[in-house]
């Protein structure tokens, strides 16, 4: 089976299945096209595989392509291009793409345009995760796509594993600490969607946008309760609404951006006057994060994230992967 990724995520989940035979083409599922951000894991040789999208915005500031952002949609254009002749050229069976997000990657309108001009057509698997569960569905949609469904119970069976074992360690009976993550810098956008129930799961609050019960579901509280719990978008907020807040822990994990760069944001919020009024701040319980990495792709890698939250939060380093993409926040 020929499948493109047009999603990183997804790109990550076909090698969760396969392991490297997926680019080798040594197995009955064959990675043939992927978009210009997929990247992980980085020792399978990815680079020759054909990329298949490109970004029309390129970073420099987070202010200025905050803007660029906002002016692309509002004039109805799309963010990235897709080659869709050697879309066509790879001959894919199966096409992975996404309709959550119009900022992360291509728009499913133009994918399926480009899959219905090849013959014979692909089909089209569009993922649209809300929530960390949503994430482990959507292995489970790609095994089935690809015809893989029994390796990908497998799989889920050992994400859930993992995440119940990094649970274990919070303490539910204390107050849990305040927690502000920021997924973007200029302006402050405060994560959503799967973000708040990791950071919940791992013994923390995200009062700025909190995961709620969904109708119907009571109180769901509980380990069993969570996955009846949701959160929004991600939001902007105000740098008094971050103070306001009171953060005990502050995560800067821009979505996009690599930690050097997020490292390079914190710096330059660093010179806000508010800054320092910020109790993570003051505590030294900042952390900045190759966000692009571990929370911004619904993936199989936001189990690693969930325990690097559960060890940060509740000061359990043993529980932080190895070589997790991160650095703790020192003024220089």
């Amino acid at each position: 089976m020929r499948v493109v990724s047009l999603l990183p995520s997804a790109t990550e989940i076909i090698l969760a299945l396969t392991g490297p035979d997926a680019v080798r083409g040594e197995g009955p599922v064959r990675l043939v096209g992927r978009s210009h951000e997929c990247d992980w894991p980085p020792d399978v040789g990815l680079n020759r595989i054909p990329a298949l999208t490109a970004a029309r915005t390129h970073f420099t500031t987070s202010a200025a392509v905050d803007q660029a952002v906002r002016t692309a949609l509002a004039a109805g254009e799309s963010l990235y291009t897709l080659d869709t002749a050697l879309l066509a050229s790879v001959r894919p069976d199966v096409i992975i793409t996404q309709d959550l997000c119009e900022v992360c990657s291509i728009d499913l309108e133009t994918v399926r345009q480009a899959a219905a001009s090849i013959s014979p057509v692909p089909k089209v698997v569009s993922l649209n995760p809300q929530t960390f569960d949503d994430v482990l569905d959507d292995i489970m949609s790609v095994g089935e796509a690809v015809g893989m469904s029994k390796r990908s119970i497998e799989v889920v069976a050992g994400l859930r594993e993992r995440a119940s074992r990094a649970q274990e360690y919070v303490n539910p009976y204390t107050e849990p600490p305040s927690v502000a993550f920021l997924e973007w810098t200029d302006p402050l956008f405060v994560g959503g969607h799967w973000t708040p129930q990791l950071i919940e799961r791992a013994g923390g609050a995200h009062p700025l946008n909190p995961s709620r019960p969904a109708d119907g579901s009571g109180a769901a509280a509980g380990m069993i309760g969570q996955t009846m719990r949701r959160a929004g978008k991600s939001i902007r907020v105000s740098p008094e609404q971050l103070t306001e807040s009171r953060p005990e822990w502050l995560l800067v994990c821009p979505c996009g951006l690599t930690l050097d760069q997020a490292w390079r944001e914190t710096e330059l919020l660093s010179r806000h006057t508010w800054w320092g009024d910020l109790p993570a701040v003051r505590r030294g319980q900042v952390a900045v994060v190759d966000g692009s990495q571990m929370f911004n792709r619904p993936g199989p890698r936001l189990v690693d994230g969930l325990e690097f939250l559960a060890g940060l939060i509740g000061e359990r380093p043993g529980l932080i992967p190895a070589n997790f993409p991160w650095r703790p926040w020192r003024a220089v």
